[in-house]
């Protein structure tokens, strides 16, 4: 049997456009004899439309889509995923799976586990199905049996799967959308050669790819036989059609990325699917010579291209020329433009209009933000006069503590590092000088800083990065209170100063601007958390 899976990347609510998408690629395998075409969840709409789903006119679109799609499918067997009103209680919808053959509907499987954690709300939108999702069909003169479930069926205690293998299908069809977090791919994979061993089950699972909003979809499809072996394996962040034919004996597994290569790709991935899918081609960075906006510079030159990059040096009277030289060394070595626009004059003024309503002018950070917030609204002003897109060059262990200024080196509609920890930064400019030296060596060595006093370091405000990445790590991405981490070798004092900094900053990162999901806990939809906040946290 000749079997494609088709990892397309796809645009949520553009429903004419993923609709070509799907008609090009079901073409395609046409015209190459395909018997079994497999589409990811959701095609028609993309993962997830969220509140698009109350408006019933979307819901017709989709279902009339994929009348159209239907009619299409001559010769070919084909799997595809969209929402659905129930049947008979209309006000309930559903995410299912179709089963389209010669021209026809043979099938409609409506999703049974719907995950409501971490990024998933699913029990917002829809309603488990109860259908088994098996059907019997001839193809070319074989009589073939398939089990179709989707995404989270699969997962967990997967009772569905257990009920569908009693059945003996000739193969599993899992229609996934499965985003990425580091360290992933691999469980996944794992995850799916245990169902297939303790099924006894052949399988196909096709998985979304592409960049939605803050989540990125890595693809990494594959086809697993009943001993758990994976025969067929799509490449990672990249579209793809990948035939197999079950009759051969050859595999068709595409190498997987190093740990760094992959978050690397996640980024380009994301920041690419974001500009072009909202309309996007430019993007404008702040260059301070620190390694947080030479990496995202980096990354965005790589997903964009030079030409659509412009680099802005705002220099204070605090600004070393050590770090004006490696902004200038960062921006030729990518080969993007820049402007220079010293703030000092600007700065001054804001000190002179500001101090006679004011008992201390310097009196806690209002001197240190306010440089912050004429780079804001500078970078802003230019962004929007050249219709683009500025990037925010936060990191994750900055935003956790609030080392940022709200409406000044927090202002941008993108941020590419957001869920990076400052020791991944140093991490990925290593990768990716490891493939072409961009970032100065300078930037990597020198100790980073705000540059917004005299001397400032970020060890003045901070521990040691290290230190604080694996602080922050145990209390977002493991749910730890101050005496559980400090039990881990930190100092007690230490820890509960970071806990209350990262409490107290909530009201920051609830504004800031998203960015995409790479870790197991994302500052965002992974991790809510009330901004009027009375728990202490052992402080």
């Amino acid at each position: 049997m000749k079997i494609a899976i088709a990892q397309v990347n796809l645009t949520v609510g553009h429903i004419k456009h993923n609709q070509q998408i799907i008609l090009s690629t079901i073409k395609q395998a046409q015209r190459k004899n395909i018997e079994l075409l497999v589409f990811p969840e959701l095609t028609v709409c993309g993962y997830l439309p969220e509140d698009l789903l109350y408006h019933q006119q979307f819901i017709d679109d989709c279902v009339a889509s994929v009348k159209t799609i239907a009619e299409s499918c001559h010769d070919i067997c084909v799997v595809i995923g969209f929402p659905r009103n129930h049947p008979n209680e209309p006000e309930k919808k559903h995410n299912s799976a179709a089963f389209i053959q010669n021209g026809k509907l043979r099938l409609i499987y409506d999703k049974h586990q719907l995950p409501n954690y971490l990024v998933f709300d699913e029990h917002r939108y829809f309603t488990k199905g109860s259908h088994a999702g098996i059907i019997e069909t001839e193809i070319k003169g074989n009589a073939y049996k398939f089990a179709i479930n989707i995404c989270e069926d699969i997962w967990n205690d997967a009772k569905i799967v257990q009920q569908q293998a009693k059945a003996k299908p000739d193969w599993l069809i899992n229609i996934s959308a499965s985003p990425y977090a580091s360290g992933k791919i691999g469980s996944r994979i794992r995850m799916l050669q245990k169902r297939c061993k303790d099924n006894n089950a052949n399988l196909v699972y096709c998985n979304m790819v592409g960049g939605q909003d803050e989540l990125v979809f890595d693809g990494t499809s594959v086809i697993i036989n009943n001993e758990g072996e994976v025969l067929a394996q799509c490449q990672t962040f990249a579209e793809e059609l990948l035939i197999f034919d079950s009759n051969s004996s050859s595999k068709q597994i595409a190498k997987r990325l190093g740990r760094q290569a992959e978050i690397y790709q996640a980024l380009k991935l994301s920041t690419s699917d974001y500009f072009h899918k909202n309309g996007f081609k430019k993007a404008i960075i702040c260059l301070s010579g620190g390694i947080d906006s030479a990496l995202t510079a980096a990354i965005a030159v790589d997903a964009l291209g030079a030409e659509n990059i412009t680099g802005l040096l705002l220099p204070s009277k605090f600004s070393s020329t050590h770090s004006i030289d490696d902004a200038l060394q960062l921006a030729k070595n990518l080969a993007i433009k820049t402007h220079t626009i010293p703030i000092e004059p600007l700065h001054a003024g804001f000190e002179e209009t500001l101090t006679p309503i004011m008992q201390d002018y310097f009196q806690n950070l209002t001197d240190e933000n306010i440089q912050a917030r004429i780079r804001g609204v500078l970078a802003m002003s230019f962004a929007n006069n050249q219709n683009a897109i500025l990037l925010s060059t936060g990191n994750k262990s900055e935003i956790a503590v609030g080392y940022s200024t709200l409406y000044g080196d927090m202002a941008g509609g993108f941020a590419i590092i957001k869920d990076l920890f400052k020791q991944q930064v140093y991490e990925l400019c290593e990768y990716r000088n490891a493939i072409s030296p961009v970032i100065p060596k300078n930037t990597i060595d020198k100790p980073p800083s705000a540059e917004l006093h005299p001397e400032q370091k970020d060890s003045d405000s901070l521990p040691e990065y290290e230190q604080l990445d694996a602080i922050l790590k145990a209390y977002i991405h493991d749910f730890q209170d101050a005496e559980q981490i400090a039990s881990l070798g930190h100092d007690l004092t230490l820890v509960k100063k970071i806990l209350k900094m990262v409490d107290c900053n909530e009201y920051k990162r609830q504004q800031a601007a998203l960015g995409p999901r790479v870790t197991k806990m994302a500052f965002g939809k992974d991790r809510r958390m009330p901004i009027t906040n009375g728990y202490p946290h052992n402080y």
